[in-house]
């Protein structure tokens, strides 16, 4: 399930993505996004503009679903990744004639924060 904000088209985008890694996916729309990541354990500063959620986890903003296929096999203890911001180039953001930005999915929970995956755009760093 992807939440996001009905006025957003880059979470359509990544929506798109994850549909075409093989993810189902359901989109629900709220104007109070906000509530939702309160609710799923999101911390502040590694907020995006939608919020997922598959097999347990939070996936927060424009994480690639290569890094969401390895959280679901490695299976490791946390809330879930994110990606904080909006990265240009990473799935969903994607700009002709940008170069995409070098960016990190953050593996997040109660045991704090790690790096779990870096990118360049659509490419792991």
């Amino acid at each position: 399930m992807v939440t996001k904000d009905p006025s957003c088209g880059c979470c359509s985008a990544w929506a798109d993505h994850l549909k075409q890694a093989g993810f189902p996916v359901e989109i629900v729309e709220t104007s109070d996004i906000n509530r939702v990541k309160t609710r799923l354990g999101v911390p502040q500063a590694l907020e995006s503009c939608h919020t997922g959620e598959v097999g347990g986890y939070v996936i927060e903003g424009h994480v690639p679903a290569a890094s969401i296929k390895r959280l679901l096999a490695e299976k490791p203890q946390a809330v879930g990744l994110a990606v904080p911001g909006m990265p240009v180039g990473s799935p969903g953001m994607e700009v002709e004639g940008m170069e995409p930005d070098t960016y990190e999915v953050v593996l997040f929970g109660p045991s704090g924060q790690r790096i779990f995956a870096r990118y360049r755009g659509a490419e792991e760093a």
